[in-house]
């Protein structure tokens, strides 16, 4: 039986890894994608933004809840902290493949557009199902996610834009 705080942290870090790997991956592709790039190159380079994030996310994880149980001199194993790290480099990892999938299978120009809508539908269904989970309301916290989350887009295309070579 997995207790309180553990639950809240492993809700914690799968939300975190999800929005995160939505956000960045999105941001990322858009805005390459604005520039130019091939289709190619776009998805070398989300392939190898996702498993260096997700690893980068996943001992992020590790490392914070490790820092903070020395902190606070709890007695919480160390598995827990790998638990939590497991299941945010996953959830990075898996939902990175959202954003980009487009890109594997239409042009540039018509992926950018698919890859931004199912994306943003994601993150709007994110913030509405783990709402559920916290009790709070789902609207409000599916909307606040969807338009937190397209600030990325449209700083990738911007930054896209202006250095578009």
């Amino acid at each position: 039986m997995i207790n309180a705080q553990k639950k809240e942290s492993y809700i914690r870090n799968f939300i975190f890894g999800v929005e995160d790997s939505l956000v960045s991956t999105l941001g990322l592709l858009s805005g390459i994608a604005t520039a130019g790039i091939d289709k190619s190159e776009i998805f070398l380079t989300g392939v190898v933004l996702i498993f260096v994030e997700a690893t980068s996310m996943g001992i992020g994880s590790y490392l914070s809840q490790d820092i903070s149980e020395d902190f606070l001199k709890t007695k919480n194993s160390q598995k827990s902290s790998v638990q939590g790290a497991i299941i945010m480099l996953l959830a990075y990892f898996f939902s990175g493949f959202i954003p980009l999938t487009p890109y594997l299978v239409f042009n540039p120009s018509k992926a950018l557009p698919i890859s931004i809508a199912v994306s943003l539908t994601s993150l709007f269904f994110l913030g509405s199902i783990s709402s559920k989970f916290l009790k709070i309301n789902s609207l409000k916290h599916a909307i606040k996610m969807f338009l937190l989350g397209g600030t990325a887009v449209l700083i990738g295309i911007t930054v896209g834009k202006i250095f578009k070579y």
